[in-house]
């Protein structure tokens, strides 16, 4: 099929441009190029015949009616968001421009299309969410497909919202839409604002690695490919007007992750002292939840659909992707806001 990927040169969205194409479907990744996009993620397939690239922004309208007439495509996987918490607690205004204006003018320039198109059947309308609308969990459970939403930052209430908006559409249109929550995700590509790649970068250039209150808050962690494969059987097999949280199995503290990637980086890269002697921690984050943990019965039962990787598995992967492809983060280093403190509030 021929999907129009919205987001698709930034982390998780390139995850699922570079599979989409290795699988065969022609794509067309439209992205804004913000701060935390970059074309090198999809280098790789950018030479292909089954690849395009639309710079635009998913606020505007007329961009959109232009890309969906030119490209006809088969069906929408949107992934284009503003996603760091603490940005958020800094510039709410962001969130709530891209991730609720910028998916409700997406959902009508959608909608307009398939209504155009004499509203096939097998067009699809894939929206992809994240755990966090669902709130904080205490010491036990998991979310499922029918946790109520309490979302707790600026972040979590802006994608909430999104997911309200693409339930209704479909509800209220008939636009045949899928919904997916998914847990954190890591892997190769991971911009390095975010915990992992942070920690990561911190270890190798000998600097402080910080950990937010005691380090207890706990996440369920899906390696990235692992979830691009998971959105695709998703947009391929998924029921419409159905949700499907999307978990790694993989539920861990964020002390006991940074000491795992520590110790890798130990292996690999040796130093005089152990590098979990740079862990500093710092000022918990407003309103920081608790605990996340998803509960995936529907996506292997319904689906037949289990991440690949352990987390100790992807954490390796993870850690050497960055030792071999220096030539890709370093850059990223001085864009706005990286190596910074951010969302204290």
């Amino acid at each position: 099929m021929k999907i129009l990927v919205t987001g698709g040169a930034g982390f998780i969205g390139s995850a699922v441009v570079r599979q989409a194409v290795g699988q065969g479907h022609a794509v067309v990744n439209l992205d804004k190029l913000t701060y935390a996009s970059c074309l090198a993620n999809v280098a790789s397939v950018a030479d292909d015949p089954n690849y395009a690239f639309e710079q635009a922004d998913i606020c505007d309208r007329a961009a959109l009616d232009r890309i969906f007439a030119a490209h006809q495509p088969d069906a929408v996987m949107h992934l284009a968001a503003e996603s760091h918490v603490d940005r958020s607690i800094d510039g709410p205004g962001a969130f709530i421009e891209t991730n609720v204006t910028g998916t409700y003018t997406l959902l009508e320039a959608a909608r307009a299309y398939w209504q155009a198109q004499g509203k096939p059947d097998a067009f699809r309308f894939h929206h992809i969410s994240t755990d966090e609308v669902y709130g904080s969990l205490g010491a036990v459970g998991q979310f499922t497909e029918e946790t109520p939403y309490d979302p707790r930052s600026p972040y979590s209430a802006s994608k909430a919202a999104s997911d309200h908006l693409v339930r209704a559409w479909g509800e209220t249109y008939g636009l045949p839409v899928v919904l997916t929550n998914c847990s954190n995700n890591y892997g190769p590509y991971h911009f390095p604002e975010k915990l992992i790649p942070v920690v990561i970068l911190n270890a190798l250039h000998g600097k402080p690695i910080p950990v937010y209150g005691k380090g207890e808050n706990v996440r369920d962690w899906l390696y990235v490919e692992d979830h691009a494969d998971a959105l695709l059987t998703v947009l391929a097999k998924g029921q419409v007007g159905r949700s499907y949280n999307i978990g790694g199995e993989n539920e861990a503290r964020n002390i006991d992750l940074v000491t795992k990637i520590c110790a890798l980086l130990d292996a690999r890269r040796p130093v005089n002292t152990p590098h979990a002697d740079l862990i500093t921690y710092v000022t918990d984050r407003p309103g920081h939840d608790l605990r996340y943990a998803i509960d995936p019965s529907r996506m292997r039962d319904e689906l037949g659909w289990r991440p690949s990787l352990t987390l100790d598995e992807g954490l390796a992967k993870t850690v050497d992707w960055y030792l071999a492809n220096e030539s890709w983060w370093r850059p990223l280093l001085d864009r706005d806001g990286v190596g910074q403190r951010l969302g204290t509030a």
